[in-house]
C-alpha cells in the first residue's frame, strides 16, 4: 500500500498512538463481520499530527488530532501514517496525554451510540454495565455516571474492580465469586436494573438478564465472551423488556454527528470521561498484544507507534 493524498471525507496523520480491541482479535481470525478478505490493517482508531488535509477540510496541517481509522477500506492505526474519517475526527481535547487520545474514540463513540442513541439512560435510573472494566465496559461505567444514572459495574476480578471504583462505579460486584442475581436485588431492593451495557454476551449477560425490571432494556455492544447473549423471545413477552443493537455508526447528517463528537470532548474537557489506559504495547509488540487480548485485563490496551 503506497498513502497518497487523502480523499475529501479523510485526514492523513502521522500516528503517534493507536488503541487496541477485541475486534482487532476478530479481524486477525478471519471473524470481524464488517470486514472481506485481507489484506487490510489493523487498528480501528489513533491518534496524531496531521500531515495532510483535502481542500475545504476543518482541520489543518499540524493538528493534534484522534479519530477512527479508515480501518474498513484497509489503512488501520498499527502505522507510521494513517488516514482517520473526518467525521468521527476531533482535536484532543486539553489535558488528555497521547496514550489516552490513542484509546477515546471508538470505546466513547460506541458508549454514546448505546446510551445515548440505542437505548438512552435517564438521570435516576440503574445501569448494569458488563465487563465493566474492559475498554467498552469502562467508557460506559463513565459516561453513564456523566448522564446521571447509578452505575452496577459487574467484573471478574479484584484488581478490576478497583478500577471501575475509580472510574466512578457506585456498586461493583465480581461475577465469579458473588451471586450476580442476589447482589443486584441487594443492591436494588429487588426491583431490578433498568438497562444491561452488555459487551461480553453469553452466559454472563444471560444470568443479568434475570435482573432487568419489567419494561427494561438490554444494550446488546459485543461478544467477548465468544457469543451473544441468549433471547427467549417468551420471557421478554412476559416481562416486558426490549433487546437492542449497537453498532457505533456516524449520524447520516454531519452536523448531528458531530454534536456527538463535540458532546463527548466537552465531557473529556471537564474530567468527566477519560480513556482508562491498560497496558501500553511498543510497535513491535503488537503480535503479542494481538494474543493477549483474548483474555482481556483491566483498562484500554493501546500501542505507541512513535515518541
Amino acid at each position: 500500500m503506497t498513502w497518497g493524498e487523502p480523499a475529501p471525507g479523510q485526514v492523513l496523520i502521522r500516528v503517534r498512538t493507536a488503541g487496541a480491541g477485541f475486534p482487532d482479535v476478530l479481524m486477525t481470525a478471519g471473524h470481524f463481520p464488517l470486514l472481506g478478505a485481507p489484506p487490510f490493517g489493523l487498528g480501528e482508531e489513533a491518534a496524531g499530527e496531521v500531515v495532510a488535509v483535502p481542500a475545504g477540510s476543518r482541520f489543518a496541517v499540524g493538528d493534534q488530532v484522534t479519530g477512527i481509522t479508515e480501518f474498513l477500506e484497509g489503512w488501520g492505526g498499527y502505522a507510521d501514517y494513517a488516514y482517520l474519517r473526518e467525521g468521527s475526527t476531533i482535536r484532543v481535547p486539553a489535558g488528555m496525554t497521547d496514550d489516552q487520545a490513542g484509546g477515546f474514540p471508538i470505546g466513547f463513540r460506541t458508549a454514546y451510540a448505546g446510551l445515548v442513541e440505542r437505548a438512552p439512560v435517564a438521570a435516576g435510573q440503574t445501569l448494569l454495565v458488563l465487563g465493566a472494566a474492559g475498554s467498552s465496559g469502562a467508557t460506559a461505567l463513565q459516561l453513564g455516571k456523566a448522564l446521571g444514572a447509578t452505575v452496577i459495574a459487574v467484573a471478574g476480578s479484584q484488581d478490576k474492580l478497583e478500577l471501575c471504583t475509580r472510574y466512578g462505579a457506585d456498586h461493583v460486584v465480581n461475577y465469579r465469586t458473588d451471586d450476580l442475581t442476589a447482589r443486584i436485588a441487594e443492591i436494588t431492593d429487588g426491583r431490578g436494573v433498568d438497562l444491561i451495557y452488555d459487551p461480553v454476551g453469553g452466559d454472563t449477560a444471560a444470568t443479568a438478564l434475570k435482573s432487568l425490571a419489567r419494561g427494561g432494556c438490554i444494550a446488546m455492544i459485543g461478544v467477548a465472551s465468544g457469543g451473544p447473549v441468549p433471547l427467549d423471545s417468551m420471557d421478554m413477552l412476559l416481562r416486558n423488556y426490549t433487546a437492542v443493537g449497537v453498532l457505533a455508526t456516524p449520524n447520516d447528517d454531519p452536523a448531528t454527528e458531530a454534536a456527538v463528537w463535540d458532546r463527548l470532548t466537552n465531557l473529556a474537557e471537564q474530567g468527566a470521561i477519560t480513556t482508562p489506559v491498560g497496558t501500553v504495547y511498543g510497535f513491535e509488540e503488537v503480535p503479542r498484544m494481538i494474543a493477549e487480548l483474548t483474555a482481556p485485563s483491566a483498562g484500554k490496551s493501546v500501542v505507541r507507534v512513535a515518541a
